[in-house]
């Protein structure tokens, strides 16, 4: 069966071509579906039949990212009636007439799948939508100001179908989003705006109309009466929030407070005391408060997926465990504040919708997702969102045919946690990346100096120590800023960009650390077990890593760390096993150079020089791969008899390092006694004795 399409899947390949026509005159076509669908032609109204279904199909195959099947389209629109197809035609031949041109077919047919051009067409949503994908907080106020515009009421506002649930969904999961979009393009555009402003209060009640229970609206309404003097009235509001509140069990002590500070400094304060509150003020349910510790960083949302069980308001399937699942594991890795599974599963059955139930839990991500246990096979499908922009940040669907279904979930739920967390680091670190350097705080000092980290050059390692130092002095408690200090200490000592001995024992010590401040963190582990291979105690890093990996099954990094030492002088095959499932959990990793060679190396111990060399290739090939890597590469071709194609990699790691030789090469690892004779002879071949 199609999978319901997605605003975000639609997004992508239509950014580029609508993100210049959001200004367009009514020239030409545009099509509306945020309100009442209407088709007009240069400014005038195109008639269309009062069929609901044209209406639904013609939505439908806008945000399609690629051609339907017509059988998809008949099972989403119609309730088996006697000749679906028969409808499907008539419905496609009305809508030709409205979109076709003499010269121009925009309803395309071929075989039997049916798709919509829309690329010379104005689609609202499709704009709003690219929008979005853009970045809504890179946008100014006129632009904010002309998004607005599209929004003219909720997707498909008044269409609705009888017996036709896939289509009922799927138009659910528009609203909902399109909902959120509608409200981060309000949210942004009142905080570039003065707050006292009239526009400013307009948008303010707009806000709160399409989200009541969102704290931060409410602390706009009450600076902006508060501004104008209106005190009186920002009480009165104050009391019916409190109600409002109350009244979904939600805690409103944070939006008193709030009020408490906006009343006493209302007459002084400036715009970035007011920003600050407007930042910090949130409306979660009352069991759901970070601790101190977690402060400042990144806070993610994992709804309850969704059951394809055909009952409504089913509960406790696969949908349900794998959510569990996913929640455990996020939380085991201790990188960003996670939601425990009562706050979401609550909200969940209240029927409260994912972007809504991340502005009420003031979480910066939310993840949902749905399951279908088919036939033969499940499909797992995972969206995550970032709250306040309501932009998809990552989409996934995955398919196993299992011969034990909670195995291959286990295999899902292992794909899910770490993609989420590679996407959260990764947004995370590109925004850290456009904020002044004395504007950080912690957290995203923390991010900055993780992307210097994995440039893997000397003065990006040292630039990386910076932010990491930063972060640590802005919170001693960060173990993970610890941990990411000896890492860089770490690669100082390993290529012998510093003192070694200096180095090795500043890695330590930073490791140390961050066991001291969160001995549960797997990255304080993975840190310690580094720190302990420098120092040449393999037995003791072996353990700090099996630690690491036990804490959190899904810290790609451990596995990694424990296939970089057993290639070197432990066991050869665990090493291969560790790096699959590192790159399995990982598949996009800044460290995936280090996962192939590490296997490259394990291979090369068992004499399977041929297979040695194709891991080293690939690794070598890594767009960050450094000398190290370049010098696996050399031996293991030469190993494999692959003499020329070595020799090549020796003379590009001697134009960057003019004497090295195997010594080297051995004396950065700690080989056992017959791989370092291996090597040393590899060496030999190609003029690195």
């Amino acid at each position: 069966m199609d999978q319901l399409v997605s605003v975000g899947e639609s997004v992508e390949t239509y950014v580029e071509s609508t993100r210049s026509n959001l200004n367009d005159t009514a020239a030409g076509l545009s099509v509306r579906l945020l309100g009442q669908v209407t088709i007009s032609r240069d400014g005038e109204p195109v008639k269309l039949p009062s069929s609901r279904k044209l209406r639904a199909l013609l939505a439908y195959l806008a945000l399609a990212p690629h051609p339907v099947s017509r059988s998809r389209l008949c099972e989403l629109l119609w309730d088996v009636p006697n000749d679906p197809r028969g409808e499907l035609r008539w419905c496609l031949s009305k809508l030709r007439a409205a979109l076709d041109e003499p010269d121009l077919r925009r309803v395309e047919t071929e075989g039997d799948t049916v798709a919509l051009r829309s690329a010379d067409m104005r689609i609202d949503a499709l704009e709003a939508a690219a929008a979005v994908a853009e970045g809504i907080d890179t946008l100014g106020v006129g632009r904010l100001r002309t998004l607005l515009q599209l929004f003219a009421g909720d997707f498909l506002d008044g269409l609705e179908l009888d017996r036709s649930p896939h289509f009922s969904s799927w138009q659910t999961a528009q609203r909902r989003r399109f909902a959120a979009c509608h409200v981060a393009v309000l949210e942004h555009i009142i905080g570039l705006l003065p707050t006292e402003a009239d526009e400013a209060a307009a948008y303010i009640d707009k806000w709160l109309e399409l989200a009541p229970f969102d704290g931060r609206a409410h602390v706009a309404l009450l600076e902006n009466l508060a501004r104008r003097g209106q005190i009186g009235a920002a009480e009165e509001h104050l009391a019916t929030a409190a109600q409002l509140f109350h009244s979904e069990e939600l805690d409103f002590a944070p939006l008193r407070d709030a009020w408490q500070e906006i009343r006493a400094r209302h007459s002084g304060a400036t715009p970035c005391a007011r920003s600050a509150l407007f930042a910090a003020t949130q409306a979660p349910i009352a069991q759901v408060e970070p601790d101190a510790a977690m402060a400042g960083r990144a806070s993610l949302a994992v709804m309850p997926f969704a059951e394809a069980s055909g009952e409504a308001g089913f509960r406790g399937g696969l949908a349900d465990g794998l959510t569990h699942d996913i929640i455990t594991r996020l939380a085991k890795l201790r990188d960003f504040f996670v939601i425990a599974r009562g706050s979401v599963f609550a909200l969940a059955e209240r029927n409260i919708a994912p972007e809504d139930a991340g502005r009420r839990l003031n979480v910066d991500y939310v993840a949902t997702g749905s399951v279908r246990n088919l036939p033969g096979r499940v499909m797992v499908s995972v969206e995550l969102v970032e709250v306040r922009t309501a932009r998809i940040v990552w989409a996934e669907t995955f398919e196993h045919k299992p011969d034990d279904v909670f195995i291959v979930l286990d295999d899902i739920g292992d794909s899910i946690v770490s993609s989420i967390a590679a996407e959260i680091a990764t947004v995370e670190r590109n925004r850290a990346l456009l904020k002044a350097p004395n504007s950080l705080n912690a957290w995203e000092a923390y991010h900055r100096g993780l992307w210097h980290m994995y440039r893997f050059t000397r003065q990006e390692n040292e630039l990386a120590q910076h932010f990491f130092n930063e972060a640590l002095q802005l919170d001693p408690t960060f173990a993970r800023a610890y941990a990411g200090l000896s890492f860089t200490h770490w690669q100082s000592a390993f290529q012998r960009w510093g003192d070694r001995e200096r180095e090795t024992a500043l890695a330590f010590e930073s490791a140390g650390h961050s066991l001291l401040v969160d001995d549960r963190n797997p990255a304080a582990h993975w840190a310690m077990g580094r720190a302990l291979w420098l120092r040449g105690d393999q037995d003791g890093s072996l353990l700090e890593l099996a630690k690491a990996v036990d804490l959190s099954p899904n810290f790609a990094l451990g596995h990694y760390s424990l296939s970089f030492v057993h290639s070197q002088s432990g066991d050869p095959r665990s090493a291969i096993g560790s790096s699959d499932h590192s790159r399995h959990l990982s598949p996009f990793d800044p460290l995936l150079f280090g996962m192939l060679g590490a296997r490259a190396m394990a291979h090369a111990r068992l004499r399977e020089f041929d297979e040695a060399a194709d891991w080293a290739l690939k690794a070598a090939a890594r767009p960050n791969a450094h000398v190290i890597i370049l010098a696996i590469a050399a031996h293991c071709l030469a190993l494999a008899g692959r003499q020329d194609e070595a020799r090549n990699y020796a003379a590009a790691i001697r134009r960057t390092l003019p004497d090295y030789r195997a010594d080297d090469f051995i004396a950065t690892f700690h080989f056992d006694r017959d791989a370092e004779a291996l090597f040393r002879n590899g060496a030999k071949l190609i003029g690195l004795n």
